[in-house]
């Protein structure tokens, strides 16, 4: 598959929400990439972009007693079919250890924005050791009943959907 390509005026608009938030919410993104339809090669006229991110808080912040009732969390509002949302190093290294199926799929992602250092890399050379197998493939199954539900008995069903409906697997 050819890597997709995204232009360098969205690049640039990404860029800057990328910025944006790391200045509103005081942290530093170390990985970024695009998720979803793009990523997968399926992008379609009217697909936005999913720009997801890995970001760090300054020490303070988990060092505190109450790390565990603070957000691990950035959603920036969806403008202009760019939507940008973030966890979390320790949330997004936790969900490693559970096997979660979007994060595996932004490592992998051929399309990235920002990396600081090589925390994908590392967290790829882990994940054969680290992932479950039978996790990743409920995860998968679950999301096409799922769509299969939602679509089944429809007349029309875009292809996006039949063919992301199992994931980019």
């Amino acid at each position: 598959m050819d890597k997709p390509s995204i232009s360098p005026a969205i690049r640039e608009e990404i860029g800057r929400r990328l910025l944006s938030a790391e200045r509103e919410h005081g942290v530093k993104i170390l990985f970024c990439c695009e998720s979803g339809s793009r990523a997968w090669g399926f992008a379609s006229p009217d697909s936005d972009y999913d720009v997801r991110f890995i970001y760090i808080r300054p020490e303070d912040w988990y060092l505190s007693f109450d790390v565990e009732n603070k957000r691990d969390v950035i959603e920036c509002p969806i403008v202009d079919e760019i939507d940008c949302s973030g966890w979390d190093l320790r949330k997004a290294l936790y969900l490693f250890t559970r096997t979660n199926g979007a994060l595996l799929e932004w490592l992998n992602s051929p399309i990235r924005y920002i990396e600081k250092g090589d925390l994908a890399d590392r967290l790829k050379v882990l994940a054969p050791h680290a992932i479950n197998d039978v996790a990743l493939c409920y995860h998968y199954s679950h999301m096409a009943r799922n769509n299969a539900r939602e679509h089944l008995g429809k007349t029309k069903v875009k292809l996006k959907r039949t063919s992301t409906s199992s994931g980019p697997y």
